[in-house]
C-alpha cells in the first residue's frame, strides 16, 4: 500500500496529540484508584489486555473471518481503551477515576502485550509462507515514545498550567475524532469497491459480537467478582471503548496493511453507538445517582 501523508505522517502524530490529551486528564492523586480498588482495577486490566483478545480469537474463528480481518479484530481487542472510554464513564455517573487509571495502566502494559497477541493471531492464520508480521522491538519502541511520552507531557502540563489543560483537552478530543473519521475514508479509498463493503459487513458483525462480548465481561463479570454497580459499569466501558485510532496506526504504519485496520475502523464507529446505549442503561437503572447527583 502505497502510504498518504495522512497515514504516513499524519496519523502518528495525531495519536500522539490524543495521547497528550489523555494526559492533560490526569493527575498522581488519580493513581490512589489502585490502592483504593485494587480488585477492579486488576479486574479491568485483565480484561482488557489479555481476555479481549483471546475473546477476539475466537470470534474469528468461529466467524470464519478471513486471515486478515481475524488479526485485525485480534489487534482492536488488544488495544487499550482511550480518552474516549473516560468521556463515557463520565457521562454514565461511573467511576471516573477507575476509568482514567484503568485507560493509563491497559496502554502501559499493552506496549508489550499488542505485538504478542497479534504476531500469535498471524501464526494461526496466516501460513509459512507470508512474511507479513509485526516487528515486535519496533513496535514497542514506538507505542513508549507515542503512548508514555505524550501522557507525561500532558500531566506536566495540567500540573503547571491547569487552566491551558482544562481548554486543551476539549480540543484535542475533538480532534481525534475528525482523524479518525478522515482516515476510515482514506482506507475505503484505498481497498476499494465491492471488496471494501465485503470486508466491512464482515468486520462490523465480527466487531458487533466483540464489543456486546466486552460489555457483559465488565457488567457481569463485574458483579460476580463483588464489584459496586458503578465500578461494573466503568469496566463495562473500558472493556468495550477501544483506542480505535492506536489500531489504524499500527495496521496501516507498523503492518503497512489497510486490510487489517479495517476492524479497527469499524469498531471505532460503532463503539459510539454502544457507549451512548452504555449511558442510555445507567440513566434509567441509576447508576451513580447517589454519589452523582443531578
Amino acid at each position: 500500500m502505497e502510504q498518504g501523508p495522512l497515514i504516513e505522517i499524519g496519523l502518528p502524530i495525531s495519536l500522539f496529540l490524543i495521547m497528550i490529551g489523555m494526559g492533560l486528564t490526569l493527575g498522581l492523586r488519580d493513581f490512589r484508584e489502585v490502592a483504593v480498588a485494587p480488585k477492579a482495577s486488576l479486574a479491568g486490566t485483565l480484561a482488557q489486555v489479555l481476555l479481549m483478545p483471546i475473546i477476539a480469537l475466537g470470534v474469528a474463528t468461529a466467524m470464519a473471518l478471513p486471515p486478515a480481518l481475524a488479526v485485525g479484530l485480534v489487534l482492536i481487542a488488544a488495544c487499550p481503551g482511550g480518552t474516549t472510554s473516560n468521556v463515557f464513564a463520565f457521562l454514565g455517573r461511573g467511576d471516573v477515576a477507575l476509568s482514567i487509571v484503568l485507560t493509563v495502566i491497559a496502554s502501559l502494559v499493552t506496549i508489550v502485550t499488542l505485538p504478542l497477541f497479534v504476531n500469535w493471531a498471524m501464526s494461526i492464520y496466516y501460513d509459512e509462507t507470508v512474511t507479513l508480521r509485526l516487528p515486535v522491538l519496533r513496535t514497542v519502541i514506538t507505542l513508549f515514545v507515542i503512548i508514555l511520552v505524550p501522557v507525561a507531557i500532558g500531566m506536566v502540563v495540567r500540573r503547571y498550567q491547569p487552566g491551558l489543560a482544562a481548554r486543551a483537552e476539549r480540543i484535542v478530543g475533538i480532534f481525534g475524532l475528525v482523524v479518525l473519521v478522515a482516515v476510515i475514508i482514506a482506507i475505503l479509498v484505498s481497498v476499494g469497491g465491492d471488496d471494501a463493503w465485503d470486508f466491512f459487513r464482515q468486520a462490523g458483525a465480527a466487531a458487533i459480537v466483540l464489543n456486546i462480548a466486552g460489555i457483559v465481561l465488565g457488567l457481569v463479570g463485574g458483579r460476580l467478582i463483588g464489584l459496586s454497580r458503578e465500578q461494573a459499569f466503568t469496566l463495562a466501558v473500558e472493556i468495550g471503548i477501544k483506542n480505535g485510532t492506536l489500531g489504524l496506526m499500527i495496521a496501516l504504519s507498523l503492518m503497512d496493511s489497510p486490510e487489517i485496520s479495517i476492524p479497527s475502523a469499524v469498531y471505532g464507529m460503532l463503539m459510539f453507538v454502544f457507549g451512548f446505549l452504555l449511558i442510555g442503561y445507567s440513566r434509567l437503572t441509576g447508576i451513580g445517582r447517589a454519589a452523582q447527583p443531578g
